[in-house]
């Protein structure tokens, strides 16, 4: 039975893995898409705007921590890349702090918008499911379908996911930024020196199982809406 567990946990990793990877990208590249267009180049020059993984991948956020909730059973499976670089203050006509709040809300929105795409992309693999057995018959059609709607399935999770989880208003994620850009001037400055330790704050929501109470249910609405689970 164990052996069996295992098996599963690793066939889930494989699949999971690639659609991990895609979601932290796409997040970061809404960052840096969205402050390129607003007139900040410095993503463009540090290489970033690509779709190429290997810029993006940080081998702790995007591979080994993700793996760890998976193994170890978590109620939801998340990570991260390395941050694109971006300098509000090249945003044209606009302050810096607007733009911050524009750009850091952009990768929690690529990762809705993808979660849309791919939850679209989930129904209709299900509509075809049955054509697809009819052509290529059941096993073949089976070894096929199950992996790619399994994909298609972390495609929808991780990305909603990673957009509610990034919208948190915690020190150093999106939604901390989004809602410094919205406070009054002298309250940002007393609450800045907090984003060091947003990972330590993250690290003790998880394992108190606090920050549950502030993902689960949103997910659940989410997921309920797009594919229905």
């Amino acid at each position: 039975m164990e052996s069996f567990d295992f098996v599963s946990s690793l066939k889930n990793l494989i699949i999971m893995i690639p659609a991990l990877m895609f979601a932290v990208i796409i997040h970061e590249l809404g960052h840096g898409y969205v402050a390129y267009r607003l007139g900040d180049k410095t993503p463009k020059i540090a290489g970033r705007l690509t779709f190429n993984p290997i810029p993006h991948i940080d081998l702790l956020g995007t591979i080994i921590f993700p793996a760890i909730l998976l193994l170890f059973k978590a109620p939801f499976i998340f990570g991260w890349a390395k941050p694109v670089p971006v300098n509000p203050y090249n945003v044209r006509g606009m302050n810096y702090r607007k733009a911050m709040a524009i750009i850091s809300f952009a990768g929690p929105g690529a990762n809705f918008a993808s979660a849309l795409v791919f939850a679209i992309m989930f129904h209709i693999l299900d509509a075809l499911s049955g054509s697809l057995v009819s052509l290529l018959g059941a096993n073949l059609a089976k070894a096929i379908l199950q992996p790619l709607g399994m994909f298609l399935f972390y495609g929808v999770s991780i990305n909603v996911i990673l957009g509610i989880f990034n919208l948190l208003p915690i020190p150093s994620f999106d939604g901390w930024r989004v809602l410094l850009s919205f406070l009054p001037r002298d309250l940002e400055a007393k609450l800045e020196p907090l984003e060091p330790y947003g990972f330590i704050i993250v690290i003790m929501l998880l394992v108190l199982h606090i920050i549950d109470l502030f993902i689960i249910p949103p997910y659940r609405l989410i997921m309920s809406l797009l594919i229905g689970v």
